[in-house]
């Protein structure tokens, strides 16, 4: 793909048809509107466009069909795998200003909100009518709605709501023409016909741009525990796992990282577990509606299993935002302590134990100067994968090892049946391995729904696959 240029008076057409102020071209705002969390890339947009209404999205693509000029749509620029990348002198359009939450249907308990609401303005939002929307992570402060839905957002509360598809009643969007459409509404039901609105969740921003969304809301949790346990290694979390699913509660979150993981956030955030105990694996466990006796039983039989070797829970909800803290602090410590090499992947849970134990000997084997940081919510199968540069390998030199290391991670995952991307999407970062994960059936379809509705090639060019 060639870098974009600027047709003749291109500018000023786009500015035309948005509000006052709404087109920056000052290298600051390039620089910070072009690029999400990936490091592996330069941001290099042509120019940055803030619109403020659908209508005017659906303009501005507009302008762009008819110069044939590539556009990135871009959210919260939380993504990890470059999605929201803007390499070749693309036109950003930032929903940023679409933020509108409109009020929330307490009887339907659904809520229509703009593409740029934030994650956490929207749980805010539904809170004083006792309802949420269910998909929680560590960057609901600045991820977006459009994004989220972008890309299928996961999470830590999976295991028990589902990803973004689940919670999405109806959508709209722009399309590579600048033609508006919605699908569906408020409505639980609607069979008439194909689901359309699943063709564009997940799809990275490739096919059209989500400006709305009619969002399912749930009633707020009653009564959480959250507890965090030591382990002595991840088949020991799986089993941990295994007999969490059995009790007699419901569970809403079981994630875990390592001891380096745990070491990295200490040393940046001078954050410690709340015991002596020290262990290779830990687990954060959030329960929900646990009935007092039923619990204590539980927690004690963990204990004469050998199912843990120590644990607290938590008794307030400061020591709740402690422990959760642990888990959601990592990504932000590793990369304040090092420059980590950030892999998403999904495994079947019943995978999860060889699959690490394959993946230890080979980097022990090939890599031995890497450390691994590994979390995740192994609850649903996703596991992070961490590897950290060592302190005295060049930058180049340490991605050249990691693009070669990818290749052997990835076999792995192939061989388990896994997925090369388990939240993150594919972007730019792992554009390289979907056919790890897809057939070449699969992959030709994508290919014919891509070129079907976006013929010229303008939305997010790049990204996902070539061509």
């Amino acid at each position: 793909m060639t870098t974009a240029s600027l047709p003749d008076g291109f500018l000023a057409r786009l500015e035309r048809e948005l509000s006052p102020d709404s087109l920056l071209v000052d290298e600051s705002d390039l620089v910070e509107y072009g690029r999400d969390r990936t490091r592996m890339f330069e941001p290099h947009p042509s120019a940055i466009a803030l619109p403020r209404t659908a209508d005017e999205v659906a303009a501005l693509v507009r302008v762009c069909a008819e110069a044939r000029f590539p556009v990135v749509p871009s959210g919260g620029r939380t993504g990890l795998a470059g999605g929201a990348m803007a390499t070749r002198g693309e036109l950003v359009v930032s929903l940023a200003r679409l933020n509108r939450l409109d009020p929330v249907d307490e009887i339907g308990a659904t809520v229509r909100v703009e593409a740029g609401a934030v994650t956490e303005a929207v749980h805010r939002h539904a809170a004083p009518a006792g309802l949420t929307w269910p998909i929680d992570f560590a960057a609901k402060g600045s991820s977006q709605v459009g994004g989220n839905i972008a890309t299928n957002a996961g999470g830590v509360k999976v295991i028990r709501y589902g990803s973004t598809r689940q919670w999405v009643l109806g959508l709209e969007t722009v399309l590579a023409d600048g033609k508006r459409i919605r699908m569906g509404g408020a409505l639980e039901k609607d069979n008439a016909g194909a689901d359309l609105k699943q063709l564009f969740i997940g799809s990275e921003g490739t096919l059209g741009i989500v400006t709305a969304a009619t969002l399912k809301l749930v009633r707020l949790p009653e009564k959480l525990d959250v507890f965090l346990f030591a382990v002595p290694d991840l088949a020991g979390a799986v089993r941990l796992l295994i007999d969490a699913r059995r009790a007699p509660f419901t569970l809403t979150a079981f994630e875990h990282f390592t001891d380096r993981c745990l070491a990295r956030v200490e040393r940046h955030r001078r954050l410690s577990p709340p015991f002596d105990t020290r262990a290779s694996h830990y687990v954060l466990l959030e329960l929900e509606r646990a009935q007092e006796a039923a619990l204590e039983r539980w927690l004690a039989s963990l204990f004469e299993r050998g199912l843990i070797a120590d644990g607290v829970q938590a008794q307030s909800a400061a020591q709740t935002k402690e422990l959760w803290a642990l888990r959601e602090n990592i990504s932000e410590s590793l990369a304040a302590t090092g420059l980590p090499y950030k892999n998403d992947v999904a495994l079947p849970i019943a995978r999860l134990a060889p699959f690490c134990a394959e993946l230890d000997r080979v980097f022990q084997a090939r890599y031995p100067d890497f450390e691994i940081c590994l979390f995740g919510h192994l609850g649903d199968g996703n596991l992070h994968v961490n590897v950290m540069k060592p302190e005295a390998m060049e930058k180049e030199a340490f991605f050249a090892k990691t693009h070669e290391a990818d290749q052997e991670l990835f076999r792995l995952v192939q061989a388990h049946q896994g997925s090369v991307s388990a939240e993150h999407g594919i972007g730019l970062l792992k554009k390289p391995y979907l056919g790890y994960t897809r057939s070449a059936a699969e992959i030709a379809l994508l290919r014919a729904i891509k070129r079907e509705l976006d013929p010229m090639g303008i939305l997010n060019p790049g990204k996902v696959f070539d061509g």
